[in-house]
């Protein structure tokens, strides 16, 4: 495994981040909204909330496990352009979408988004201990809970408009179904407020946490199909038979590290994380190293998706480090050597592909937009190497 995490820094050094880092916006700040497939890149495409938040956890992170003084310059960069133009501060949360030059362009707000925004913002914290970052996460943190949390259903809330009133959950449903509460929203509130907790642990995040593990055991995961549910209405009913392979391994670990910060001793969390892991190994792992990407009903989309392979070696290797089960090494190295093989993107200015088709052939989709960052695959470079680094020590 040390020759995979070699390679792995490697990857995340000399490819990933100076990838993004090329992207700079001097002029305006952040990032560029766009580069196409062909690598061409547009300078007046609109900027992400949630694109901006990954970006600044990703430099944030970088710096923090590396001590490399170029990924701060980065992470103050991008912290600055959330500061100073995505947040809204008449009516509190991020934004959306901005335009180019940072002005408001879709201001819906959206409880996904906060919780990168604290994801973000708590990471920058954590690197660089700027007490203004910190206050800003947290007023996002009772911001969700103030307006995104419904106490009735236990349940946080999906889609609002600027002035927080809540709307239809657009951005964040598919497959023809409205979903009042979704399987994504609620990992990625644990996600933040995991790491949120882990730069100022106080009792009422801790009980906030503690509810969101118990929710996610209670009506997420499905104790008997080893899957998590993904459509919900506002009464936990799910609205759609899809099983969502990236998300489950990905909720595995996330799920993993919030019981690893609280000091969880919970045979029943514990157990579901590796039966999780167990579970997709089993169902959805493919002979050539990879994983496919969700079923609906009977049937299945085979698409290779870069993160989904980037949050299976991290999951895998939660589950390994807990288990030595060798069964998790071969599968990462096998999810390597095909990531390495097909989902890299092998030309001298690329990053990862979107995704490939069974037989290894990209899709013609844009390397970088606003769902597609440095997070999934920085994340699983800046894992592997604290967690091997860990483990050498």
């Amino acid at each position: 495994m040390q020759q995979i995490k070699a390679e792995i820094q490697q990857q995340l050094e000399s490819k990933i981040l100076p990838f993004w880092m090329n992207l700079k916006d001097e002029e305006h700040g952040g990032f560029y909204g766009v580069i196409d497939y062909s690598l061409m890149v547009d300078r007046k495409a609109d900027k992400g909330g949630i694109a901006t938040a990954r970006f600044l956890w990703t430099f944030s992170s970088a710096y923090r496990v590396t001590k490399n003084k170029k990924y701060l310059h980065i992470a103050d960069h991008l912290y600055a352009f959330l500061r100073d133009k995505l947040y809204d501060y008449s009516n509190k949360g991020i934004y959306w979408l901005v335009d180019y030059k940072g002005e408001p362009k879709d201001t819906r707000k959206h409880v996904y988004a906060q919780s990168f925004a604290i994801y973000a913002l708590s990471e920058y914290y954590r690197a660089t201990k700027s007490e203004e970052a910190l206050k800003l996460a947290l007023e996002i943190y009772e911001l969700i809970e103030d307006k995104g949390f419904d106490p009735i259903h236990n349940a946080y809330m999906e889609e609002f408009d600027r002035y927080w009133n809540p709307v239809q959950n657009e951005m964040l449903s598919e497959n023809g179904v409205i979903a009042e509460i979704t399987m994504n929203t609620h990992i990625h509130v644990l996600e933040a407020y995991t790491n949120l907790y882990k730069a100022k642990p106080t009792e009422e995040l801790k009980q906030r946490l503690l509810n969101l593990l118990e929710v996610h055991y209670d009506k997420i995961y499905d104790q008997d199909s080893k899957f998590l549910k993904v459509f919900f209405d506002k009464k936990w009913n799910a609205l759609l038979s899809i099983k969502s392979f990236g998300h489950d391994i990905e909720a595995s670990w996330l799920m993993d590290e919030a019981i690893k910060v609280l000091h969880l001793d919970n045979s029943d969390y514990k157990q579901m994380v590796l039966d999780i892991a167990y579970n997709i190994a089993n169902y959805a792992m493919q002979e050539d190293g990879s994983l496919i990407n969700e079923q609906i009903e009977k049937t299945y989309d085979k698409t290779r998706i870069w993160w989904v392979q980037a949050e299976a070696m991290v999951g895998f290797l939660n589950a390994y480090q807990h288990t030595k089960d060798p069964t998790f090494e071969k599968l990462i190295r096998g999810l390597w050597e095909y990531t390495k093989e097909f989902i890299v993107d092998q030309r001298e200015k690329g990053e990862w592909y979107w995704s490939v088709d069974e037989h290894g052939t990209p899709t013609e989709r844009a390397i970088g937009e606003p769902w597609k960052t440095s997070y999934h695959n920085g994340r699983f470079c800046l894992e592997f190497i604290e967690r091997m680094s860990e483990n050498d020590s």
